[in-house]
């Protein structure tokens, strides 16, 4: 098992992403297809947010060699290990996530100010991965950052999307909805995505701040009316909504704005890349293999009741796989907290299929956090047997009352079925490995 999950982690290697989509050929880049004549170029700078752009970062430096001019990343996690002398010209800043701080806000600062006096002969290459929304902030006047974590974190509790969270950011922040591309135009931008969304959608990856927003102020605003966060918005961030509703504010970047005239957006590695490498992984392991889908939504907890009815089904009649089985799902839940428990959302999904998976045999449940990092914690997932339920009576646990209060991790911290692989470097959303034995 432990081969498959490897598999999946590097397949989404964030310097091998970029040495994939980026190659330099005498004075000529090509960025996926597109070729710059570096030559036409007066300066080319390096931007970085998000929890694999340190070594996104690395990759781009070495492949632009003595062309790079500057640059600024700002990652949740400074790797010592990959900054080398000759990365000197990139300098590394730490954000917070996963709501945004001080150290988001003052790096971000740092960074747009790299973009001053660009012009038509400046080139940006920007590098974009999971953890930007948070580890890029800065708020429209008149919003504190206490605001922004406020919210943030009303959001994340309730069940939110990410799409859903996005659009709120979006429209609260000088950098996203495009708005980062507003702040490097005339120069030409090219951006290159490690997607931790399902779908890929650009516009949602990082909150969008490179590319046209389809959202709007009003359909922000209805997000607070939908989960009912109305009466815990401060009156700074409704009033901005409003009036941006009403046209007195200036909305994000649409497609027909100028300003990303010299734009290019690409997708360097996502999800669903993973589980094809995991499924590639478990089929040389001998295990019949199928990938389920990559778009695994909804609450996490029903989540994992639902994979584990999938398991008893292949158990009891081997469809839709005989045994040796390996299902693979990708995708990204979320965690309504309606306890003070500690844990995240393959966590929480792991323990909403213990009670069903109760007496199974022959059966494992592995959910993983490809960026080793699940929730407020340092596990990225959890095992789940048949044994798993049993194990857990007999230490005096119930499954169903860890869940009420969202204390996922404790739970399978007791029984020592945690995935704690430390950080991956990566971030390409979740993965949940179905075996039948």
């Amino acid at each position: 098992m432990a081969r498959i999950l490897a598999s999946a982690v590097q397949a989404v290697d964030p310097q091998e992403a970029v040495y994939r989509y980026l190659q330099l050929k005498g004075n000529k880049l090509a960025v996926a297809e597109t070729t710059y004549n570096l030559d036409d170029f007066h300066r080319v700078l390096v931007v970085g947010v998000g929890k694999a752009s340190q070594p996104m970062s690395i990759a781009a430096a070495s492949v632009l060699k003595d062309h790079l001019t500057a640059g600024v990343v700002i990652s949740k996690v400074i790797n010592p290990e990959l900054t080398r002398p000759s990365d000197g010209r990139i300098e590394v800043l730490r954000g917070d996530h996963p709501l945004p701080g001080i150290a988001s806000l003052d790096a971000t600062r740092r960074l747009v100010a790299l973009f001053q006096d660009l012009h038509e002969d400046d080139l940006v290459i920007c590098l974009l991965s999971g953890g930007a929304s948070a580890l890029m902030t800065l708020p429209l006047p008149g919003i504190t950052l206490m605001e922004m974590q406020a919210l943030t974190g009303s959001l994340l509790g309730c069940g939110a999307t990410i799409n859903e969270i996005n659009c709120l950011r979006k429209h609260l922040d000088r950098v996203k909805g495009g708005r980062l591309a507003g702040l490097i135009y005339p120069a030409h931008l090219a951006t290159l995505i490690l997607s931790d969304v399902i779908g890929n959608p650009l516009d949602v990856i990082a909150s969008g701040p490179t590319v046209a927003d389809p959202t709007t102020y009003n359909d922000a605003f209805e997000i607070l009316q939908k989960y009912q966060l109305l009466e815990k918005t401060p009156e700074s961030i409704k009033s901005i909504l409003i009036n941006g509703a009403a046209g007195g504010m200036q909305e994000t970047l649409k497609d027909d704005d100028p300003r990303l005239i010299r734009v290019q957006n690409v997708v360097v590695g996502s999800n669903y890349q993973a589980a094809t490498a995991a499924l590639c992984k478990a089929q040389q392991e001998g295990f019949n293999s199928i990938l389920l889908t990559t778009y695994l939504q909804g609450e996490a907890r029903y989540a994992g009741d639902w994979l584990a009815a999938i398991m008893k089904q292949v158990a009891s009649s081997g469809e839709p796989l005989r045994r040796p089985a390996c299902l693979v799902v990708g995708g990204e839940t979320t965690v309504i907290l309606r306890g003070n428990g500690k844990g995240g959302r393959n966590q929480e999904l792991a323990l909403g299929a213990v009670a069903a998976l109760d007496g199974s045999k022959d059966v494992t449940l592995v959910t993983l956090a490809t960026d080793g990092e699940d929730g407020p914690t340092d596990a990225a997932g959890a095992i789940v047997t048949g044994e798993t339920a049993q194990r857990a009576r007999r230490m005096g646990m119930n499954a169903a009352g860890f869940l009420a209060e969202n204390n996922s991790y404790e739970f399978f911290d007791h029984l020592g079925d945690l995935l704690r692989p430390g950080s991956t470097g990566t971030n390409v959303n979740d993965l949940a490995f179905l075996f039948v034995f």
